[in-house]
């Protein structure tokens, strides 16, 4: 909270050094995210790819894996529901809407399912790998909607729509808030099931902090490490599959908008704890969607969004190195109290 708070702060002061009013940029963020109820359904639609793609650095945290693929995985997940949407029609809608949800879980999935791979066989960085294959999915998206999926007679780099039984029902009149938010919660409560209530997640989480312990305790590290980027890149999926068949109902280059590097910081701050990734995933929401308002009105422009984001995580990352150098201190601290010698003539304590 103090990082939150400390983040704001120091973008106030930057829109104050920029000859704006903070006060007025503030009541007009507010108003464009929480001032009617199609700007709370918005701020709820933005918040709905933040959790999915939080949770998928979040999994791959938890096995001590640093999954940097959100993007990519959200990109793919969006191809695979768009192929159900569009080449599988003639099915009731609430079925066709399952049937492309979980393309969209399964493409993202094996997307970061190769990453994981690429890790366990050759003993690559999942790092490098998983940057590389975000650009990969990218220019895959590109070539397809320009090319074979492109849409006639081929004006503009795009598919076909989907068809309307595969389209996420919107349940809030008047706005494009769609059942997405539901499926996004919904995998928060499995997130804290599958690592606090099942064995799989116990040895993810055992794996993540000493790969060399569970090894003696007869885990599978490898099989920990695939399974997580599985799930992870499923997650991220989820977020594009939403996006496509809930909002933009055919497959277009560069849909995403940076989501999946925003669920990197929505995971840091969150501490990769369901509840975290909640409340920061609602921040994030909430502050971009207030952002166009903050601008068409106070003259601030969108991208402070992007600063106060960055400053988050870096006040973030920086607590955490003052919490680890404090608590090293104290360990000396007590360290060298233990080893220290008994005075001599210290009286006994009598019981």
């Amino acid at each position: 909270m103090a990082s939150v708070l400390l983040a704001f702060v120091v973008s106030g002061v930057i829109i104050h050094l920029c000859g704006l009013d903070v006060i007025s940029a503030a009541k007009n963020m507010i108003e464009g995210s929480l001032g009617s109820k199609n700007a709370i359904a918005e701020s709820l639609l933005k918040m709905g790819p933040l959790i999915f793609t939080g949770l998928a650095y979040a999994l791959a945290a938890r096995c001590g894996l640093v999954n940097i693929g959100a993007e990519g995985q959200l990109y793919i997940g969006g191809l695979t529901a768009a192929l159900v949407g569009i080449y599988i029609p003639n099915l009731p809608a609430p079925l066709h809407q399952l049937f492309a949800v979980l393309a969209g879980f399964v493409g993202g999935g094996l997307w970061g399912f190769l990453s994981g791979w690429l890790k366990v066989r050759f003993g690559s960085s999942e790092v490098i790998t998983t940057i590389m294959l975000n650009y990969v999915a990218q220019y895959l998206i590109n070539y397809l909607v320009s090319g074979p999926l492109e849409e006639p007679p081929g004006t503009f780099p795009q598919s076909r729509p989907i068809v309307e039984s595969s389209q996420l029902t919107r349940f809030l009149p008047g706005t494009r808030l769609h059942i997405g938010i539901f499926i996004a919660l919904l995998c928060l409560v499995l997130f804290y099931f599958f690592l606090w209530k099942t064995t799989h997640g116990y040895e993810t989480r055992v794996v993540g902090a000493n790969p060399e312990a569970a090894s003696y305790a007869g885990m599978k590290p490898s099989s920990s490490v695939l399974l997580c980027m599985f799930l992870a890149g499923g997650c991220a999926g989820l977020a594009g599959a939403t996006d496509i068949l809930g909002i933009q109902w055919r497959l277009m280059p560069n849909f995403s908008n940076g989501a999946g590097f925003d669920g990197i910081a929505v995971a840091l701050l969150g501490h990769n704890t369901p509840l975290g990734i909640f409340f920061a995933a609602a921040l994030f929401g909430i502050v971009r969607s207030g952002a166009n308002l903050m601008q068409m009105l106070s003259k601030v422009p969108v991208s402070i969004v992007n600063i106060l984001q960055a400053l988050v995580v870096l006040f973030v990352a920086a607590s955490n190195i003052v919490f680890l150098i404090a608590r090293r201190r104290a360990i000396a601290r007590a360290a060298r109290r233990d080893s220290a010698p008994e005075e001599p003539n210290a009286p006994s304590e009598i019981p």
